[in-house]
């Protein structure tokens, strides 16, 4: 599917990435935020450790989602994090990246657990991969899709795959895909929720809407950083198909840098927060309104938290809808 691959593959330089700015430092109130009929779902997209369970949770109170999304890569198999993120009371779907089974390239056979297990079994059923989970209230449905997945054309993390999925090759793990999304009930907004895409995703996309006519309006995938290498500008974090599909990038990384700095510099290690909290931070979510049926809005929204102080400190439109 040239659209998926073109996402996730072919990004191009967008050195205007925001075509609309809210004026810094908004001060909203958490009522205000949540007085919509609308659907709010938040994205948390790559972590890479950035990270704190007290900040975090007080963004997304903030913010008040009716599901959170987590598109992977929470460190290098780092099971404490998943652990705090499994620990959030909010609604949320979870995906596992490549740098989540960093290092175990195939489950222990001993007594004592792989960290690939143990992040499992801190999300449970949160854990979307190759299946579905039905939000009734919300009436949304999130299918996912190949865990551990960092793009291209060849499967990588065979033996885990195998044995926790029975997965083996690409057309397999498109039809386990295909397979999930089938049966969402007809009156849920449908989501596919992957690390990266290439080229199972696009397969499975391409299943779900030739074979089985099922709409697919958004899909959620990290991996591929919006700030690209060298400083050569910003990756396009958004792009609508023919067919009005909607892919959206979450991967905003770093995601948590300091408030307090004029240069805006990432902290160097999520574990410094605790000598800078009193100065405050600013992290990073994309949020994604749905309406009617469809997405009307979807925001890279950078909220900052000082002590118990919540603000939108700033808010970057990436779609409207016309």
């Amino acid at each position: 599917m040239p659209m998926l691959s073109a996402c996730i593959h072919a990004y191009t330089v967008f050195p205007s990435f925001i075509s609309h700015c809210v004026s810094p430092k908004l001060d909203l109130s958490c009522s205000s935020m949540a007085a919509s009929s609308s659907i709010r779902i938040v994205v948390v997209g790559d972590v890479h450790d950035y990270w704190n369970f007290e900040q975090d949770s007080k963004a997304l109170e903030f913010l008040q989602p009716d599901l959170v999304l987590f598109t992977g890569d929470f460190g290098d198999e780092n099971v404490e994090v998943v652990q705090s993120v499994a620990n959030v009371e909010f609604s949320k779907a979870v995906i596992l990246g490549n740098h989540d089974a960093w290092f175990t390239k195939q489950f222990s056979r001993s007594q004592e657990k792989d960290k690939v297990q143990l992040q499992l079994e801190c999300l449970g059923e949160e854990h979307v991969a190759y299946r579905r989970s039905d939000f009734p209230l919300i009436k949304v449905s999130v299918v996912g899709g190949r865990p551990f997945s960092c793009g291209g054309n060849s499967l990588t993390q065979k033996k885990l795959l195998s044995a926790r999925y029975g997965i083996k090759d690409m057309d397999e793990s498109a039809k386990r895909i295909q397979k999930a999304a089938r049966g969402t009930p007809d009156d849920h907004f449908l989501i596919l929720l992957a690390h990266n895409g290439p080229s199972d995703l696009a397969h499975a996309i391409s299943l779900l809407k030739e074979n089985d006519q099922v709409s697919i309006p958004l899909v959620v995938f990290g991996h591929m950083h919006k700030e690209l290498a060298y400083g050569n500008g910003f990756r396009k974090m958004i792009v609508v198909g023919p067919d009005n599909t909607i892919y959206l990038n979450g991967a905003i990384v770093p995601r948590v840098k300091r408030l307090n700095d004029e240069d805006k510099r990432s902290l160097d290690e999520e574990s410094t927060l605790s000598s800078s909290e009193a100065k405050g931070t600013r992290r990073a979510f994309t949020l994604v309104e749905i309406s009617e049926g469809r997405v009307a809005k979807i925001a890279e929204s950078w909220v900052s938290v000082v002590e118990d102080r919540t603000t939108l400190e700033e808010e970057h439109i990436l779609y409207v809808v016309s």
